[in-house]
């Protein structure tokens, strides 16, 4: 088992006061056999009414309300969470599944099939085209092999670049643009993923790693498949590894939308400005 300190801290600061409207924060991580939250404060300035609840994914879900006009919004998350999931290698994949192309089972087709809507029809040529050159039609190979490679090939042949403005690439943006951020890959490894019939999803969280121009303080996107005997995996096509002991899952969502760490409105004229940073220390 291994600790870890996450702080995330937002600020708005208005250029006038303003008047707040609702937040929904997803903040704290999803608590499993595998990861435990050990303390969590939430603090928020000014004051707010906060009400919980687990959406229809289970994600942790807190939502603000405030009396008071303000010009400076703060919201500081402290979590200190117990990693298990040291060894994310050690699962066994079903039988059946072991080899790609495989088929779900019909009771899983029931839960999965949210997951597994098929690309635009305008997208599924640029992906399967892309897909290609790691997989050939018919060919047949280790469902986690072909899974990891086609992680590794968006991490070795594309470019990372911080994007802070709202929304996600469509994959084929990405594919056409050869570059994204963190949640650019995961959406097209995920719509790569659904193209093969496989069910994928969207995971919002943290990642503990060296500064770097991929990880400079912020929250962190990757993607999850379901492969059946093994669960929901999880890969990193920014960083090119499986999700492990240091991912830190907060949300996961059919689509990238659905999970913003914080979303929000006010009522007034003010211009706004958002700052942002986030430590995970191993502790």
């Amino acid at each position: 088992m291994q600790r870890y300190k996450i702080v995330h801290r937002t600020y708005y600061n208005f250029s006038a006061p303003v008047q707040l409207g609702s937040h929904v924060f997803r903040l704290r991580p999803r608590e499993s056999y595998d990861l435990h939250i050990e303390t969590s404060t939430l603090n928020i300035t000014p004051p707010a009414t906060l009400r919980w609840h687990r959406d229809v994914e289970n994600n942790s879900v807190a939502t603000a309300t405030f009396e008071l006009p303000a010009q400076q919004l703060l919201i500081e998350s402290e979590i200190v969470v117990q990693q298990f999931n040291l060894t994310p290698l050690d699962f066994l994949v079903a039988d059946y599944a072991m080899n790609y192309p495989f088929d779900y089972t019909p009771d899983e087709l029931v839960m999965l099939s949210p997951y597994l809507k098929a690309p635009e029809r305008t997208a599924l040529g640029p992906l399967l085209e892309w897909v290609a050159k790691v997989w050939h039609s018919g060919e047949r190979v280790q469902t986690y092999t072909l899974l990891q490679q086609l992680n590794a090939h968006i991490h070795e042949t594309m470019a990372y670049q911080l994007r802070e403005e709202p929304g996600v690439q469509s994959p084929v943006e990405t594919l056409a643009l050869g570059t994204g951020a963190c949640r650019d890959f995961t959406y097209l490894l995920m719509e790569a993923a659904r193209s093969l019939g496989l069910a994928a999803r969207f995971v919002s969280g943290y990642v503990h790693a060296a500064p770097s121009a991929v990880n400079f303080g912020a929250t962190h996107a990757w993607a999850e498949v379901y492969v059946p005997g093994a669960g929901w995996k999880g890969f990193d096509p920014t960083n090119g590894e499986i999700a492990g002991p240091s991912h830190f899952a907060v949300a996961v969502a059919r689509l990238p939308e659905w999970v913003p760490p914080i979303a929000g409105s006010f009522v007034g004229t003010a211009e706004s400005k958002l700052d942002v940073g986030v430590w995970v220390t191993l502790l």
